[in-house]
């Protein structure tokens, strides 16, 4: 007998092209099942994954993400559809007893298939985005090997690509319900297969007589969010051929320190299901039956608390058999609510009752050959953490998002935006005008939809669907989607907050868990309904470099909210390397043009990778030869990421810097390419960050000091919901020389929640003979124990001027004092550092030259006041005591502490230190990439002023048999400091 539950089949396939097999699905499955062999068209099969995705694994194909290798593989428009039509084939086990049954799932398929088991056939009808469950209790091999082939064909309608390219090819992959970017972007070349395959989790599942089916879970709050009450409802499906009387059970438990599990709920129904049928059944809400709790955890987006997550089990007995099946979900308490603001035209979100200044970004999707992965997903939404986001849109050419995107969503505290596949380029607009129909069969389409609000609603993340990006669907599924998604009145806020006293629900008020969705807000289009405009009129952007300081001008951007505004993001020389033969190596052509700006030339494979330049002549002189004309790779892509960093975090600053007086949100387009592209990025599809990634993490605090660009003053940015009091503000200014002519504290300050308050103009510049190229360092601290709530350092020129100063600034030798110690879990290392500058001892009146930190991270972050507090004295032996006492909670040590000293007879800022890891390797050639990736640090691409130190927490997962090493480089930092 087997056991309830699923089993995912994720290895062990094989996969050949259609045309290579003369062989039926009946054939394959019964008499001649597929081997491997030196004749044999049968290949290993990346599965979930695509048929590119496969060719590419195997080697049959180049990468086609490796310079112009895209171009030398066979596009689906010339090759035809069967090219990319394959054949999969494994094998599984089954242990069923005469009253379980097997399905066969399939959590998605692109685009549909014929599958065939022991020999005999089951149809995938089409549509990308829809769940398939297979009942095969009647044709598996109740005790042994089951042979498996799926026929899977590609979208009915691949299109061609044009030889100008264009935002979705031809455009008539619209005709599909699929994604759309597969057809090539303007950040993206096509896609050869149009990601044809089984691309998403196949699994076989085992249950008793009755199934579970999609549970619906809502939670609905009074009394000020004291008092929730849980709402549960679900299918149940009876396979049996008699009624069976079952027992339903939900369990609620919550987690608890040491591994411990508290259960808040355990309730039983029992319920009596007819022969053969299906039934939809809720849980009661009765003054004797209630999922009422007292003072949950809420779930809050990350930046605003914690992310608290209760389980859900819900099991049901059947009498006479046991447990037939068994569903469980991480649930958060939490209420989102949105409507367009009355003082900015902007909409305006709130979570649990509090409004919630949106900072985040566009998201395509993890890879373009939809190589998906928990890790990955887990690495991706954990940068995003990192940066201070609190919202991810998912665009409407890319995916529905799978689930393990949304658990590492909810486990990290960002809000989605999820899109259904509408775009307006290619429904609608664009170069040929493409169809505004959208796709042909509309009633797929709903099917999709509604199967795909079936599998992601029941996770707290989810805060809103959309019809589409830049285009309204058409009016009959526009107008389906609004009827599908309407919000129940509890969450239309039309009911007195106290509620009814015995069940939280008026008599007669269908319970919301009934509804489809019923919680999150339907927003026809991405130009609708308070984004951009509101209308529809493309006032979204815009999408290239800017002069840092227009960010914070009136003029910029006039809307309340903008759901995409995007810029630069070349990443580091190393993933050029990587990613490019030499001749990609070639860095811009910096050409003059007649009105005296600089136009950038790229290299071709440059060009093919979307390379965005960093002027925009007539508009933008370029912002990477103010720091003088690069030599080489190496010097344009650091200069590059000095760029990066100023560009997005005056981005988000100047947005900030108008929050609730201007704006309510901002979207920027894009956090990180699905491929090796060269634009609007925050990290590579390696999942290297570049510079502009920490520049966000910076601007996007949620306390944060920051300098306004255009006027000088300045700010302090509060988006919390509690008042700060008895803050201080130190403001230094450091010129090349390391000494620091300007210094300042303004003190007694204090900041209402939800606030952005000027403070006062920063004069250094206007004072007697200012430098042309100067830092300068902002300190936030508390008066009464000068604890830091935020750090923010500038370089700054001159206004007309720039920072050629800074390319002679590079030959400074500045010592450096460097602590680290290392602790290893596993494959996980976390290695600690302290960096400090010890180019001058640390002047007395610099009250918090020390930085010592107050927490703002969650807890299941490093707590950065843990380690600062042991580095205010200049005792090694102090230190080291300190760093065994607060890592204990590690398995094992690597060493000791160890403080390297480097030597440097200058006096200044030490600039732009970042660190990398590596593997470690006797014999480097080049372009060989030895970086580990991904790594999270709690900063980078930071800079210290003489005499000032900052902790830096670092943590990766080392492949088996390969020695680490973190390395320190600078712009000013000769060499590089490495630690095993």
């Amino acid at each position: 007998m087997a056991g309830i539950g699923k089993t995912k089949l994720d290895s062990g396939w094989l996969a050949a092209r259609s045309t290579e097999v003369n062989l039926t699905g009946t054939q394959l499955t019964t008499t001649n099942p597929p081997s491997k062999g030196p004749r044999s068209p049968w290949i290993d099969a990346e599965v979930p994954g695509t048929v590119l995705g496969t060719l590419v694994k195997n080697k049959v194909v180049p990468d086609p993400f490796y310079g112009l290798e895209n171009e030398t593989i066979i596009d689906i428009a010339d090759s035809g559809r069967e090219y990319y039509t394959f054949w999969f084939f494994t094998t599984f086990q089954s242990e069923l007893s005469g009253s379980q049954h097997l399905d066969l799932n399939f959590r998605a398929v692109n685009y549909s298939a014929e599958v065939y088991i022991n020999g005999h056939e089951k149809v995938l009808p089409k549509g990308m985005f829809r769940r398939h469950s297979l009942d095969v209790t009647d044709i598996v091999h109740p005790e042994g090997q089951n042979l498996l082939a799926v026929l899977v064909h590609p979208p009915d309608h691949p299109g061609s690509i044009p030889l100008q390219g264009g935002q979705g090819g031809d455009h008539e992959i619209g005709k599909d319900v699929a994604t759309q970017y597969v057809e090539g972007w303007d950040w993206i070349a096509p896609i050869r297969d149009r990601n044809t395959g089984i691309w998403d989790e196949v699994s076989i599942y085992v249950t008793g007589p009755v199934k579970i089916i999609d549970p619906h879970l809502v939670s609905t709050f009074f009394d000020n969010y004291k008092r929730v009450y849980l709402h549960a409802a679900t299918e149940l499906v009876n396979r049996s051929a008699w009624v069976v009387d079952c027992s339903l059970n939900i369990q609620v438990t919550t987690e608890l320190e040491g591994n411990m599990c508290l259960v808040e709920h355990l309730q039983t129904q029992h319920v009596s299901i007819p022969a053969e049928s299906r039934v939809q059944y809720t849980f009661p809400q009765s003054a004797n039956w209630q999922l009422f709790f007292y003072k949950p955890n809420l779930w809050w987006p990350n930046g605003m608390g914690k992310q608290s997550l209760y389980n859900v089990v819900i099991t049901v007995d059947v009498k006479g058999y046991g447990e037939s099946d068994s569903w469980g979900h991480l649930f958060g308490f939490r209420k989102i609510e949105s409507h367009i603001d009355s003082a900015t035209g902007g909409r305006l979100f709130k979570v649990n009752g509090e409004p919630i200044f949106i900072r985040g970004g566009n998201w395509i999707l993890s890879d373009g050959l939809l190589r998906l992965s928990k890790k990955r997903y887990s690495a991706d939404i954990k940068f995003h953490a990192d940066m201070n986001f609190n919202m991810i849109r998912c665009w409407g050419g890319g995916l529905a998002e799978r689930p393990e995107f949304y658990y590492y969503c909810d486990l990290y505290g960002l809000l989605v935006w999820q899109e259904f596949w509408i775009t307006g380029d290619v429904d609608g607009r664009g170069d040929p005008v493409s169809n505004p129909d959208g796709p042909l069969d509309h009633d797929l389409f709903m099917l999709c939809a509604r199967d795909t609000v079936k599998l992601l609603r029941n996770h707290p993340s989810l805060a809103l669907w959309v019809g589409g990006n830049e285009q309204i669907p058409p009016e009959d599924i526009n107008t389906a989607l609004t009827n599908d998604l309407k919000l129940h009145p509890l969450f239309q806020n039309v009911l007195n907050e106290n509620g009814d006293s015995a069940t939280g629900l008026s008599q007669g008020l269908k319970d919301p868990s009934q509804y489809l969705d019923g919680t999150r807000i339907y927003i026809q289009g991405s130009l609708w309904e308070g984004f951009a405009d509101g209308k529809g009129g493309f006032t979204d952007g815009p999408y290239e470099i800017q002069y840092p300081e227009d960010f914070f001008k009136d003029d910029y951007y006039k809307y309340g909210f903008n759901p995409e505004v995007g810029s630069v993001g070349i990443p580091v020389a190393a993933t050029i390397r990587a990613t490019m033969p030499p001749e990609g190596w070639q860095i811009p052509l910096f050409k003059k043009v007649s009105n005296g700006y600089i136009e950038e030339v790229p290299n071709p494979i440059w060009e093919y990778h979307k390379y965005i330049p960093y002027s925009k002549p007539g508009k933008v002189h370029d912002q990477i030869q103010l720091y003088g004309t690069p030599k080489d790779l190496d010097d344009f892509c650091l200069k590059a990421q000095l760029v990066n960093y100023i560009q997005y975090k005056a981005l988000l600053e100047g947005w900030t810097s108008r929050m609730w007086t201007k704006y309510t949100g901002v979207l920027i387009w894009k956090t990180q390419n699905p491929w090796t592209g060269l634009r609007g990025q925050f990290y590579d599809h390696l999942l290297d960050q570049t510079a502009g990634f920490y520049g966000c993490r910076s601007a996007a605090e949620p306390i944060h000091v920051q300098l306004n660009l255009a006027t000088y003053f300045i700010e302090i940015v509060n988006t919390t919901s509690e008042e700060l009091s008895n803050v201080a503000i130190e403001a230094s200014v450091w010129d090349l020389e390391g000494t620091c002519p300007y210094y300042k504290t303004f003190e007694k300050l204090s900041v209402p929640p939800k606030k952005t308050i000027s403070i006062v103009e920063m004069k250094y510049p206007k004072s007697k003979n200012p430098e042309p190229v100067y830092f300068l360092l902002l300190k936030l601290y508390y008066t009464s124990d000068n604890r830091i709530l935020s750090r923010n350092f500038y370089w700054l020129h001159l206004s007309g001027g720039d920072y050629k100063l800074l390319e002679p600034y590079r030959m400074k030798k500045i010592p450096l004092k460097i602590m680290s110690k290392i602790f290893i879990k596993g494959s996980t290392y976390e290695v600690h550092m302290h960096v400090q500058n010890t180019s001058k001892k640390p002047d007395s009146k610099a009250l918090t030259l020390t930085n010592n930190f107050t927490s703002t991270q969650s807890d299941s972050d490093f707590d950065v006041s843990s380690v600062e507090s042991t580095c205010e004295k200049t005792d090694d032996s102090h230190g080291i005591g300190l760093f065994q006492k607060i890592f204990r909670r590690f398995s094992k040590e690597a060493d000791g502490l160890k403080v390297t000293e480097t030597n440097g007879s200058d006096v200044g800022v030490a600039f732009f230190l970042h660190f990398s890891v590596h593997a470690s390797v006797t014999l480097h050639k080049e372009g060989e990439d030895s970086r580990i990736l991904p790594v999270h640090y709690s900063d980078n691409y930071f800079s210290l002023v003489p005499g000032e130190g900052l902790p830096i927490k670092i943590t990766f997962e080392v492949p088996p048999g390969v020695t680490p090493r973190v390395t320190l480089q600078g712009w000013n930092y000769p060499g590089a400091h490495t630690i095993h």
